[in-house]
């Protein structure tokens, strides 16, 4: 799998993203986007909430779901984190209502253009 994690920003929130050279395609930390979209003072547990209300939906975004190692923002200590490509990312975008969601749709094709 890939390269070293890149961190890119979107108005000041880093989000950690690691190139997959097989695949040719980035993986995003979905927490990261999470914290971006919802300001939530608990992306993670946001996120545990709607990873089983998806699963329970039988989502094909959750069957998506990547666990790769990431290095954590707090502690710097490499972690399993679930990520998803680019693709994944709009289809989680369309669940989490946000008014952010166009701008970081239009930074994320910028992104996947690179």
């Amino acid at each position: 799998m890939g390269i070293e994690m890149q961190i890119q920003s979107f108005n000041d929130a880093k989000i950690r993203m690691v190139w997959d050279n097989e695949k040719e395609q980035y993986f995003f930390s979905v927490v990261d986007i999470i914290q971006v979209l919802t300001d939530s003072p608990t992306p993670r547990r946001y996120w545990s909430d709607l990873k089983r209300k998806l699963q329970a939906e039988g989502s094909e975004l959750y069957e998506n779901i990547v666990q790769l190692k990431m290095k954590s923002q707090k502690d710097g200590k490499k972690y399993l984190t679930d990520t998803l490509d680019i693709e994944g990312i709009f289809r989680l975008i369309e669940s989490v209502p946000s008014s952010k969601a166009e701008p970081f749709k239009m930074w994320l094709a910028s992104v996947g253009k690179e």
